[in-house]
């Protein structure tokens, strides 16, 4: 969540002595009980909502709650939301709305409206596209908001007083529809075509990141910094899921229902140590600021940075190779030298390139309901890992991973700096190596942050070297 004082139009984050203590998320188990609550009361005045909460669940794995934009209640309510944790937030909204958010927890927001009479009058859901919504459940309603502006709103139904609403958000926290400023809707069009056309394989990994930059610096010219990462984004998830079976499967799955990647709870780079810092200088650029950095500790060989671009709602987890004497260094702004081995992620970047570039995402972690999910997936032929978060707040795990076939030329390298064995390189040119995963992950009490132990687990378990996982059972 985006903090009251956020100022949008600062261009990239301060730079601010690293404090832990901050990243020590909290468990809002008040503030999701309260919600879920209005939630169900809504629900049970709704056919539609409730009709819609069951396919969510019977035919994508997924929570109604997951795709609550923000609900809308009477102002009676604005003590109770107080109580448990919310705050004013500071965002465009209409004339006498008064809008509620949790600073700490990844929770819906709440308007406070006068004039609302039930808990809530209205729920506003948030697919990743509204069109297609609409399209998929044969409605009959107007979109309000220009095509690609920063807010769009469709009434779905009304019923028992209530309305049910889709909203789709454009790198935008606030409520008002706005129409474009003359050339916008061209340079937002044209900075969406040359990202996906954007060439990701060079013969230098530097040249690749030099045309990213020169991308980048025109897409700022073009359509500004947030925008920038809503477009890059999108083009991302895209890319990777055309490069995962599983992805391409659960896509479909909440396709039907007109919801795309609506859920996605954070995006997974792969990085060399030699181009970590230039994947942070990008991202940087696009407006994320520095959230939490794991050192997994000396022997587990790697660390990560992870970001968040406030205004776009995007997570980024930065994964890089990590010596025993560099897990006390800020390594997401020191350039790292050339290391002697390699640990699993930074065999992965050797085998298959950086995500940054021609590899793409590792994963896309979506929000699920964690075991509905994992059977759901089965009886469509696509197996689950072990869990490697398992609690009450947190539960996660990877689909079996994509293999992705190797490059000689790649391997040929890896064998020549003698980072691999000739067995290594003999097993990954015949049958490949993991490539990349959907994570499901299912989030309780508005938990914001990630379990590092559990974490080191599965990064060792999607080694290539030695892939000693063994698929959930059913």
């Amino acid at each position: 969540m985006i903090p009251s004082n956020y100022k949008n139009s600062s261009p990239v984050a301060k730079s601010v002595p690293y404090d832990p203590k901050q990243f020590d998320w909290p468990l809002a188990y008040p503030a999701e009980r309260l919600l879920a609550s209005r939630i169900r009361e809504f629900i049970a005045q709704n056919a539609f909502a409730k009709s819609l909460a069951d396919g969510m669940r019977d035919e994508t794995g997924t929570d109604f709650f997951e795709w609550v934009d923000h609900l809308v209640l009477p102002p009676g309510e604005e003590a109770s939301f107080r109580e448990v944790g919310f705050v004013t937030d500071e965002v465009e909204a209409r004339d006498g709305d008064h809008v509620l958010y949790h600073p700490r927890a990844t929770l819906p927001r709440v308007i406070l409206r006068v004039g609302a009479k039930l808990r809530p009058s209205l729920i506003a859901l948030r697919p990743e596209f509204v069109a297609d919504f609409i399209a998929r459940h044969n409605l009959i309603t107007e979109i309000k908001g220009a095509p690609f502006s920063q807010f769009r709103r469709a009434l779905v139904n009304e019923d028992n007083g209530t309305r049910l609403e889709v909203v789709e958000r454009r790198a935008y926290r606030g409520f008002l529809e706005a129409p474009h400023r003359p050339g916008k809707l061209e340079a937002i069009l044209r900075t969406k075509e040359m990202w996906r056309a954007r060439r990701r394989v060079f013969a230098q990994d530097a040249d690749g990141i030099a045309h990213a930059q020169k991308l980048l610096k025109t897409s700022l010219a073009l359509v500004g910094r947030d925008q920038a990462c809503q477009i890059f984004f999108e083009e991302e998830r895209a890319y990777w899921e055309n490069r995962n079976r599983a992805a391409r499967i659960q896509k479909y799955r909440q396709d039907r229902l007109g919801l795309g990647w609506g859920n996605h709870d954070h995006h997974t780079f792969r990085c060399s140590r030699e181009h970590f810092v230039d994947l942070m200088e990008f991202l940087l650029a696009i407006g994320f600021q520095k959230r939490e950095r794991y050192y997994a500790g000396a022997e587990a060989g790697w660390g990560a940075q992870i970001c968040e671009q406030p205004v776009v709602g995007i997570t980024v987890f930065a994964d890089v190779d990590l010596m025993p004497d560099e897990t006390q260094i800020d390594f997401s702004s020191r350039r790292l030298p050339a290391a002697d081995r390699l640990g699993t992620v930074g065999l992965w970047v050797g085998l298959h390139g950086e995500s940054f570039l021609g590899a793409g995402m590792h994963h896309l972690e979506a929000r699920f309901d964690y075991q509905l999910l994992r059977d759901q997936l089965k009886a469509e032929g696509v197996n689950t890992m072990n869990p490697f978060s398992n609690f009450e707040f947190l539960k996660q795990a990877f689909t079996e991973g994509e293999r992705w076939p190797v490059g000689r030329e790649r391997a040929v390298k890896l064998l020549a700096a003698k980072l691999i064995t000739p067995e290594q390189f003999a097993k990954f040119i015949k049958e490949g190596a993991l490539g990349s995963h959907l994570e499901n992950l299912q989030r309780h009490g508005g938990f914001k942050g990630f379990n590092q132990k559990s974490v080191s687990v599965v990064i060792s378990a999607t080694d290539p070297r030695h892939e000693h996982f063994a698929p959930a059972i059913a």
